[in-house]
């Protein structure tokens, strides 16, 4: 409360908090000032967020910073400054340039998968309106069909859903006299590469020259004899007389199982598929099993849709015998392979996997206990969604949907009406009582027509989206067989069966010896034909190409292995057994828990022919790469056997091989570029441009230099051997990995489309490469 005056023309302390007057002024310094800069700081990201671009401008020795404010789809917003005594005008963002002629957005259309959010492809309905020629016309632009008027191409680019409404983008470009010499100079290169395999005079005709002339011997070899680990399934609590005597009271014929697997309903994504392909599903998910206590998948599901409750108390949920604190935590015994649903719930509700499913959720880098945790509880979601929520089970389509979405029976007093109503929430009910009556006097024709009759609601109100009868009985048939699955024993006992009878060959030849491997070789081919088979149904049933996801691009890579493995080694049993073995190997790798063979919609960007042109060529070209990996470690293994005694026999055969090795890496190359380029033209035709640095576009790139060097490093003279060829042929082999795995499951980028959950790197690979790295000292 002390008063003072300020005296003038002399340095005198200055007060903080306190008030000082200067005539009609007053003011009041708070606190002393901070050392620092003004700056801008981000706020939530909006709508069209605005960016900040700092620029150093410099003019007649002065320098300035100039802040801008900007950003895509803004045109909006100009600073100006002086600097150096020059005026300035800077903008950032986007910027108008007048076109000789209009276009008027007259409608954009989001189509979606049948009941689902998920875009089945998006379009602009346009005009366009060209004053000066007096010509108007109507086009529709979508993904994969761009609109090309006076050297302009416009481009379906991407959409936005905002408060206001849906916005609709476009890319342009204006290249067409240059978009036709990038084209022509792409044909001479798919060219002049063809011409490579075909042409007289090139390295691949004369290699083929080399293996025909080459008259090789049997050869001993040394025989790693891999037997398949076949799981054992122990169901918990076998001897459980209340679990069977609820499922035998519960549990429906296999005769009326077998129409109720023929029903259709519709998946969270839009897919509209028989019952089975959904029970099939979940009883694998559940119970990593395709039965449970005698009763196929469809029974199962039936009975949980008729009694969902008694589920609670059904062992079904699978649990690894590693999940020892898992198990604590529910309070079973810790050698219990299969929990129940109502162990995973304590006396008030309360989840208790809840806190460690959240823990793990925060951790950037998930511990071994962590992923349990979530895997545990992806399948307590799974069963509880089922039958508690009826998640999946959308039998019932609307009548005059717009979207064709279906429904399910818990669903039945808000999308539908009266009959219809009253029809969808009693008819599994009724089924369930029917089923009951039928158990007592044998009489099952009211429980038959009762799902008849659900059919025939399906045919009636959903007809727009449901399935062909004979894609629906294909589709049961490709789950009863599940052929993939089968095939990787298949290929791998006649892979390993080859082996054996060559060896055996090698010590005593004769008439029944060559038999069992011609044998072997037909078989291997019956194997292909019905691996072929196979893909052709998936295609059917799908009603897209089969090698649009992680699954399905890994059992087309092991069908193009074969293909090559029978082309390059229709006379050569080592080869043609080697290649049965990788095979089975990349079929049982596909069959991993972290890929999903479920059958998907595509998204929008792969509704294309380019899906059948350019991923076919590209994804295939890992074939022939994969061949000459395998080829490579069985010529390095020759190398280590080879002895004074054996020398000109191996030696022939490591000859053989190494030419197989190169042909096989040559088609590769030739296919891996050519299917790089074709993706070149791809997103040229999709998004306006031919290359974006996307971490596939990048490795595919890799690859080819890789392979390249390769090819040629028998050109340096310190490189041209047998041995170096075969090294690189098994190393070079991880840039394959690294472009399909790696970019697939562990970067984001353009391709993401085939991304699925980062799978663990297996212990074994690293064993694996050290055993690889000996096997080369060895050999050398």
């Amino acid at each position: 409360q002390t008063n003072g005056t300020v005296k003038g023309d002399s340095i005198q302390e200055f007060n903080l908090r306190a008030l000082y007057n200067l005539g009609p002024l007053s003011f009041v310094v708070p606190s002393a000032p901070e050392a620092g800069q003004l700056a801008y700081k981000s706020d939530d990201p909006n709508y069209f967020p605005k960016d900040l671009v700092g620029i150093n401008l410099t003019a007649n020795g002065e320098t300035k910073e100039i802040k801008v404010l900007g950003g895509q789809f803004l045109v909006d917003g100009m600073t100006k400054e002086e600097v150096g005594g020059k005026k300035f005008k800077v903008a950032y963002g986007s910027r108008y340039i007048k076109l000789p002629f209009s276009i008027k957005l007259r409608d954009f259309q989001l189509d979606r998968y049948p009941g689902s959010q998920s875009p089945m492809s998006y379009a602009s309905e346009v005009t366009v309106i060209d004053k000066p020629n007096n010509k108007n016309f109507d086009f529709r632009i979508f993904m994969n069909n761009i609109l090309k008027y006076q050297g302009y191409k416009f481009f379906q680019s991407s959409y936005t859903i905002t408060p206001q409404g849906e916005e609709t983008r476009l890319s342009v470009n204006h290249d067409s006299l240059g978009t036709t010499l990038t084209y022509i100079g792409y044909s001479l290169l798919y060219l002049g590469l063809l011409l490579i395999l075909f042409m007289p005079g090139t390295r691949f005709n004369d290699l083929r020259k080399k293996l025909r002339k080459l008259r090789a011997k049997q050869v001993a070899i040394l025989l790693l004899f891999l037997l398949p680990a076949h799981s054992i399934f122990a169901q918990a609590h076998d001897t459980d007389i209340s679990i069977d005597t609820f499922l035998q009271a519960t549990a429906i014929p296999v005769d009326q199982a077998e129409i109720f697997g023929r029903l259709v309903i519709q998946d969270a994504g839009g897919r509209m598929k028989p019952v089975n392909t959904f029970s099939s599903e979940l009883l694998r998910k559940l119970t990593k099993h395709d039965t449970y206590h005698g009763f196929n998948a469809d029974q199962i599901l039936a009975s949980m849709v008729i009694n969902p409750r008694a589920w609670y108390y059904a062992p079904v949920i699978y649990m690894k015998s590693a999940n020892k604190k898992v198990r604590k935590i529910l309070g079973i015994p810790e050698d219990q392979k299969y929990a129940r649903l109502m162990d995973f719930f304590d006396e008030k509700g309360g989840y208790k996997l809840l806190p460690y499913t959240n823990a793990a959720s925060k951790k950037r880098i998930p511990g071994a206990f962590d992923k349990s945790v979530v895997a545990i509880d992806q399948r307590v979601n799974l069963l509880y969604g089922v039958i508690e929520e009826e998640r999946g089970l959308r039998f019932f389509p609307a009548k005059n949907d717009p979207n064709n979405k279906w429904y399910s029976a818990k669903d039945a007093a808000t999308a539908f009406h009266n009959e219809d109503s009253l029809f969808v929430s009693s008819i599994f009910p009724l089924y369930a009582q029917s089923m009951m009556k039928a158990k007592e006097d044998g009489d099952d024709k009211l429980a038959k027509d009762l799902l008849n009759g659900i059919h025939k609601f399906q045919t009636t109100y959903g007809a727009a989206v449901m399935p062909t009868q004979k894609q629906i009985d294909l589709e049961i048939q490709y789950n009863k067989y599940d052929i993939f699955k089968k095939l990787f024993s298949y290929y791998m006992y006649a892979g390993t069966l080859l082996f054996f009878f060559v060896i055996f060959q090698l010590f005593k030849d004769g008439k029944i010896i060559r038999l069992l491997i011609n044998l072997c070789m037909v078989i291997i081919v019956l194997l292909f034909i019905l691996h072929t088979t196979g893909l052709g149904v998936r295609w059917y049933i799908s009603g897209h190409t089969p090698w649009s996801n992680a699954y399905e691009s890994m059992i087309y890579v092991a069908w193009a292995t074969m293909l090559f493995g029978l082309l390059f080694g229709r006379k050569s049993p080592l080869t043609m057994g080697a290649t049965a073995f990788l095979t089975s190997m990349m079929l049982m790798i596909a069959h991993w828990n972290w890929m999903d063979p479920s059958i998907e919609n595509l998204v929008p960007v792969l509704n294309s022919y380019w899906l059948m042109i350019h991923v076919s060529i590209i994804v295939a070209s890992y074939g022939p790469f994969a061949l000459s990996m395998i080829l490579g470690v069985v010529g390095l293994l020759f190398m280590v056997l080879t002895n004074e005694r054996n020398k000109s026999r191996l030696e022939a055969k490591i000859k053989e091989l190494t030419y197989i090795n190169e042909m096989s890496m040559t088609v590769g190359v030739v296919m891996l570029t050519i299917g790089n380029f074709l993706g070149g033209q791809w997103a040229n035709e999709s998004w306006g441009r031919y290359w974006g640095w996307d971490p596939k576009e990048t490795w595919a790139l890799i690859s080819i230099m890789v392979y390249a060097f390769i090819l040629h490093a028998r050109l340096v003279p310190g490189l041209r051997n047998r041995f170096t060829f075969n090294v690189l042929s098994v190393f070079g082999f991880s840039s394959i990995i690294m472009t399909y795995f790696g970019v697939n499951f562990y970067l984001a980028g353009l391709h993401s489309y085939a991304k699925g959950d980062p799978p663990p790197t297996p212990i074994w690979i690293y064993y694996f490469l050290g055993a690889l790295i000996a096997l080369s000292v060895a050999a050398y």
